[in-house]
């Protein structure tokens, strides 16, 4: 009944679908399983993407030649660059989005593109033969064969959903779990864990009082994710989000149903998110806290249905309902479903190769959810290099890793595989050390062409990115060459509250000033304007940026070739750990159990210090 195929995917989440797109866009036959065709690319949470350090992330994928940024330009209906009061290693865009737009732009991108089979049905077990996949198995006893194997599972293995004292099985409130895949992984030696995250109660936008909110609005510029020409929402046509707080008067409402509350009696056995807390969490582990942010977000241009972000719980409903009634707006609210939280199977992410492939069996590559993380752009970009990666197997291709001075992907997977995690991970820019280097602005500059050289990114987006540089280094150079005397500049500097000159300076000197943008000296001097002539906005940005933070981005940029060294000396994958025994004994257990591929991984691992590197380093020099 089917062929046999290059790349198999297991699910058609955000990682699923990145990993379809990308092994089919290398030219390997794909299939793409899920449970339900009618679900592909769902934004099972809040209906949003990117954020602090995930808006790098979605900049990153696209660069690269993934899917994730179009869709959700496609699909934006408010959009923000976030942290732009600070410096631009902080900016992070962030887009409020269609859900259902998003999901049917996904499936129609998916269906557009060559090499994609699907087929509906629940994957119950993998075919292994001598250590190397060789398929799966589906709920209704089909085999399709394939070459290499993408799990991307998300919360479906084993779910059990919770709202108060009620649980039940599956995978998404209204949809089944899935079974058997965990239990054959652990007989093939894969040790496994359990973690659980939440949501919060949707309601009914025509219930609500706005006019007790804040109003939080659109960026005047909607800049986007994607690097193509895609068409963007106009900013004059975003919807509104609003803000509104908790009390402690809902928070006492709250306590009267912890005694029902599935994580306080125990009954859910998994960690949560750190970073994305239940609101029952929060009022315990903050007590101190008055009051907590509520973001009241619509889910899409045509429908009513608000996601109240912030207020994540697995109370029993009637508590969340009493609760919520008595925040500013929500007197009066409807629900459409409440809160729940969700338990689910994962794999520690320390069994895995740095190319996402599991260690014990050949060809079977991890992605998402399964892996420990959280969060729809931590998934996309572990699919986009899974999917990489699985197609490069097959073809007997050298595998791409990126490095974590490259791309906060690269941040993400080597944190995963070298650190491991007990707890959903999510990604801040505090997690990435050359977080000047790994900015929002410049992903195509750093990943566009690895993307195009192994046949992910195209022509014309390969184009685009030479035609940026170019320009972006004629201006600098004009702006290094022109000079701006006091009689064109004084008026302007003066505006700016800037010191007046005596003589004529460089434009780029002018630029360092604080406060002095390059925008606005164009704007005021008409000589410079007539040099540098029309530009793209992006184009100016990416100048200045590059002009203001020159120095620091140089000091990243010798940082990073003196960790090189370390990077570079690579660890033999037969070397003998046992012999190590000046080397404490936790450092030689992580250093066999990951058995990392150089020094600069080895030295990034939990519970390896720098003692133990050295010994490491003498080791090998013998």
């Amino acid at each position: 009944m089917f062929p046999e195929y290059d790349v198999i995917v297991v699910g058609a989440g955000h990682a699923g679908c990145e990993a379809a797109a990308a092994a089919a866009n290398m030219g390997c036959k794909v299939m793409l399983v899920t449970m339900n065709m009618q679900t592909i690319a769902q934004m099972s949470c809040n209906p949003a993407m990117g954020g602090i350090a995930k808006g790098q992330i979605v900049r990153e994928i696209d660069a690269l030649g993934g899917y994730s940024g179009i869709v959700s330009d496609k699909s934006t209906i408010q959009f923000r660059m976030l942290n732009k009061s600070k410096g631009p290693g902080m900016w992070s865009p962030r887009s409020q989005n269609d859900r259902m737009l998003f999901a049917t732009t996904w499936r129609e991108m998916l269906e557009g593109t060559p090499n994609v089979d699907f087929w509906q049905d629940m994957v119950k077990g993998l075919i292994v033969s001598r250590g190397t996949i060789k398929g799966v198995v589906t709920g209704m006893g089909q085999e399709i064969r394939g070459k290499a194997v993408v799990l991307t599972n998300g919360t479906f293995l084993n779910g059990v959903i919770h709202v108060g004292e009620k649980q039940f099985g599956g995978g998404r409130m209204g949809e089944k779990g899935a079974t058997g895949i965990t239990e054959q992984l652990v007989e093939l030696g894969f040790e496994t864990d359990r973690l659980k995250t939440g949501t919060p109660p949707r309601v009914d936008g025509r219930s609500l009082d706005y006019s007790k909110m804040e109003i939080q609005s659109g960026d005047e510029e909607v800049v986007g994710f994607s690097y193509l020409p895609v068409e963007k929402v106009q900013p004059s046509v975003q919807r509104c989000c609003w803000i509104t707080y908790t009390s402690q008067e809902v928070h006492d409402i709250l306590k009267t149903g912890f005694d029902q509350s599935p994580m306080y009696q125990g009954r859910i056995k998994g960690s949560g998110p750190r970073y994305c807390p239940s609101i029952e969490d929060k009022i315990s582990r903050f007590a101190e806290r008055e009051r907590h942010q509520l973001f009241v977000e619509p889910e899409g241009w045509n429908t009513v249905e608000i996601y109240v972000n912030g207020f994540s719980t697995s109370l029993p409903e009637d508590v969340q309902y009493k609760a919520l009634t008595k925040v500013p707006g929500f007197e009066h609210c409807k629900f459409f479903r409440p809160g729940y939280a969700i338990e689910y199977d994962y794999f520690p992410p320390t069994q895995l190769k740095f190319t996402l492939e599991t260690k014990l069996v050949k060809n079977l590559f991890f992605a998402g959810q399964i892996n420990g993380t959280t969060g729809y752009e931590e998934a996309a970009c572990q699919g986009l290099m899974a999917g990489i990666n699985a197609a490069r197997a097959v073809k007997d291709e050298e595998p791409v890793v990126l490095k974590r001075s490259e791309a906060y992907i690269g941040v993400l997977i080597d944190d995963l595989i070298n650190k491991g995690t007990d707890e959903p991970y999510r990604m801040f820019t505090s997690r990435a050390e050359y977080r000047t280097l790994l900015r929002q602005d410049n992903a195509d500059f750093r990943l566009t062409e690895i993307g195009y050289n192994i046949g992910l990114a195209t022509e014309e987006r390969m184009n685009l990115t030479r035609q940026k540089k170019e320009r972006v280094a004629e201006i600098k150079r004009k702006l290094a060459e022109y000079g701006v005397s006091p009689d064109e500049g004084n008026k302007f500097l003066s505006e700016k509250g800037s010191a007046v000159l005596s003589e004529k300076v460089k434009a780029e000197k002018l630029l360092l000033r604080p406060g002095v943008g390059l925008k606005d000296m164009l704007e005021s001097l008409p000589g410079l304007k007539e040099v540098i002539g029309d530009q793209d906005a992006l184009v100016l940005e990416q100048v200045e940026i590059q002009v203001k933070y020159d120095v620091y981005i140089e000091k990243e940029h010798e940082l990073v070739t003196k960790m090189a060294t370390l990077e570079d000396l690579v660890i033999p994958d037969s070397f003998n750990y046992d012999k190590l025994v000046a080397m404490s004994t936790e450092a030689r257990q992580k250093l066999k159990k990951i058995r990392p591929g150089t020094l600069g991984q080895a030295s990034r691992i939990s519970g390896v210090n720098p003692s133990d590197v050295q010994i490491l380093m003498v080791y090998m020099g013998r």
